[in-house]
């Protein structure tokens, strides 16, 4: 179930850790799919944390790249 990982975008790597189920989830999973739970950090510091909700949005562009590459791999 818990994915983890690593994303270079540009000059920046991000880590990450997502809880990926079988199937979606409309009502838990990130835009209705399988990842109910992720954290994305750069180097120490979270930049994006998904726990059946938004606790930290992802603001920078590169944050954002880094959680669409996510989504495209595991939902």
């Amino acid at each position: 179930m818990w994915n983890k990982g690593s994303i270079k975008i540009e000059n920046q790597t991000f880590t990450y850790s997502a809880k990926v189920y079988g199937e979606p989830s409309e009502d838990y999973g990130i835009e209705g799919g399988k990842i109910s739970k992720l954290e994305i950090r750069l180097g120490d510091f979270p930049v994006a944390r998904y726990d059946r909700g938004w606790d930290i949005e992802p603001e920078t562009e590169n944050a954002q790249l880094a959680l669409l590459a996510i989504l495209q791999n595991f939902n």
